[in-house]
């Protein structure tokens, strides 16, 4: 099996206010909780999704 890159990605701001859409892609990417650090292999999809919200999210290395 190949090695896929990991990427470590943190939720630290809270979606209350924001569009509906942003809401979705939160969840999309698997968070629950605020201040919640899933793992997510890095694809251009979730690097995308990552993009559309950069004031919800942060990349943790």
């Amino acid at each position: 099996m190949a090695a896929t890159s990991m990427i470590k990605i943190q939720y630290f701001r809270s979606q209350i206010c924001t569009p509906v859409k942003h809401k979705l892609v939160v969840k999309g990417l698997g968070f629950t909780r605020l201040n919640q650090i899933v793992e997510r292999e890095d694809t251009p999809s979730i690097r995308g999704m990552v993009k559309k919200i950069p004031h919800l999210v942060r990349i943790v290395e």
